[in-house]
């Protein structure tokens, strides 16, 4: 799953979950674990891309691969992936920017 859908789903089930990903640069682990409204990031620093590939079409294929976890900016790791993927636009966010898209997309849509 993307980044921004692991974690939208804790919001959308109102459950707590603990989100593993690699970066896919350097491989290093990316963990999140909520409780309730609250994330522990680990690293500390790790940030999620925030993309989407040009010209539309189904969600898996315009933007799962380009909404990545990156263990942070300073290990210019997302810097490297961003470098490596020049068709494809977006911008790095911090946890909380990425906390929230996952929370609009994601958390109203079991609401009744």
């Amino acid at each position: 799953m993307c980044a921004i859908d692991a974690l939208g789903i804790p919001p959308m089930l109102e459950a707590d979950a603990v989100i593993t990903s690699s970066d896919p640069v350097n491989g290093e682990q990316v963990t999140i674990t909520t409780r309730g409204e609250a994330a522990t990031w680990e690293p500390e620093d790790a940030v999620v891309f925030v993309g989407q590939r040009p010209g539309g079409g189904p969600a898996a294929t315009a933007c799962c691969d380009a909404l990545n976890f990156f263990t942070s900016t300073a290990s210019a790791s997302a810097q490297t992936w961003i470098n490596d993927h020049p068709g494809i636009p977006g911008r790095v966010v911090t946890q909380a920017q990425a906390e929230e898209i996952a929370q609009q997309t994601f958390g109203p849509l079991l609401a009744p």
